[in-house]
């Protein structure tokens, strides 16, 4: 009676353990860097110096067929109690951030300025606007110091490549810690961050549509 879920489970842990050993080889390169060119993840982008010393770097990109006047706006009424992340708002809703995503420019959220902060939910970490080019880069740090998130415009007159980056500092968490975030924090990130650039991108492209 026993036998068939005692298989169960050693096929599980087995899957498991062969995905473990898989990612760091094999996957791990295409999580932290799906959608990039090798030149868009290994060049400097504004916002490497607020912090040079990551533990973690993640550059992921999508190919917008808008200009950058038509992305703009989306990138800078991004978060909580604004225009949202573009993303899964009931994951992100989880964790109470207050993610609500726009399908419209909002006016009221349109100013942004360098200095200002926007919190992520009540508990979340509290991120600065720090470096803001129009239309070109929108990079923001969080005030503890330990992660900065850059978002790079580049255009050639027909299409606009939308280059997100995300530096981590990453405190020895221990081997738990660390297994935890390679195995289920980093593809999860990608999960996310991928339906936020082609959020991004779809609406992009509605707007340069419609003018």
């Amino acid at each position: 009676m026993d036998r068939a879920p005692k298989s169960s489970v050693r096929t599980g842990l087995l899957i498991a353990g062969i995905a473990a050993a898989a990612y760091p080889l094999l996957l791990r390169r295409w999580c932290l860097t799906w959608g990039a060119t090798a030149e868009e993840a290994e060049s400097a982008l504004p916002g490497d110096e607020l912090l040079p010393d990551p533990g973690l770097v993640a550059t992921r990109a999508v190919a917008i067929d808008a200009p950058p006047g038509a992305v703009w706006p989306w990138l800078v009424q991004m978060g909580s109690g604004r225009g949202g992340a573009y993303t899964y708002d009931w994951i992100e809703n989880l964790f109470s951030l207050d993610m609500h995503s726009a399908n419209e420019i909002l006016p009221q959220f349109q100013n942004l300025k360098t200095g200002d902060v926007l919190p992520l939910g009540t508990t979340g970490p509290r991120m600065r606007a720090e470096i803001m080019e129009p239309e070109q880069a929108l990079v923001f740090r969080s005030e503890d110091g330990n992660w900065v998130w850059a978002f790079v415009l580049r255009s050639d007159g027909e299409t606009t490549r939308l280059i997100s980056r995300n530096r981590i500092a990453a405190p020895d968490a221990g081997p738990l810690g660390r297994l935890v975030n390679l195995l289920i924090m980093e593809p999860g990130s990608l999960i996310m961050e991928r339906k936020m650039l082609l959020g991004m991108k779809e609406r992009a492209e509605r707007l340069a549509r419609t003018g």
